[in-house]
């Protein structure tokens, strides 16, 4: 895991294969890949998750020796990714207020109004739907509950692909 994290493929490589040789379940490695994929690598590159989940299916699949070296393929991918934990730090502190804050109500504009009175009632109103509006971002509407919009969980930290996640909602 530490070899991962360091960008070291040869090392990634030199455990995965003590591991493997010295017994270590398969699939116990294979979570772990998972695991690093949506902890450590995170959005950085959307698709190392995609290569874990490959690896693991694919050992599930062939077995030793073969399925071996999709799990050898998802280390050395793994390894190689640009690393970033935004999403991993994002998730704790969406979670953390959640449960500090669970009865904030749903905004009015995001409410569904599947019935006469509640659109009465004000519900969707002013809602804006996003793939409509010309860069399929409805600028300025807001999610949150209106005591938390301006709570910011995911900051992107401009690693792989959060550059592009970082110029989209640059100066929100």
């Amino acid at each position: 895991h530490k070899a991962l994290r360091g960008s070291d493929p040869d090392g990634a490589l030199y455990w995965l294969a003590r591991m493997l040789d010295g017994g270590e379940d398969p699939l116990y490695v294979a979570r772990r890949t998972i695991r690093f994929a949506v902890e450590d690598v995170g959005l950085a590159d959307p698709r190392a998750l995609a290569v874990a989940l490959a690896a693991r299916d694919a050992y599930a699949l062939l077995g030793s020796p073969e399925g071996d070296l999709a799990l050898a393929h998802a280390a050395v991918y793994l390894a190689c990714a640009p690393k970033s934990t935004a999403v991993y730090r994002a998730w704790g502190k969406a979670l953390e207020t959640a449960r500090e804050t669970p009865a904030e109500p749903v905004p009015m504009h995001i409410r569904n109004a599947p019935t006469g009175l509640m659109k009465e009632l004000g519900y969707g109103r002013d809602y804006r739907y996003d793939p409509d509006e010309a860069t399929g971002f409805a600028a300025g509407q807001t999610y949150l509950p209106d005591r938390l919009r301006e709570r910011r969980f995911y900051e992107p930290r401009g690693e792989g692909a959060e550059q592009d996640i970082a110029l989209r909602f640059q100066g929100q």
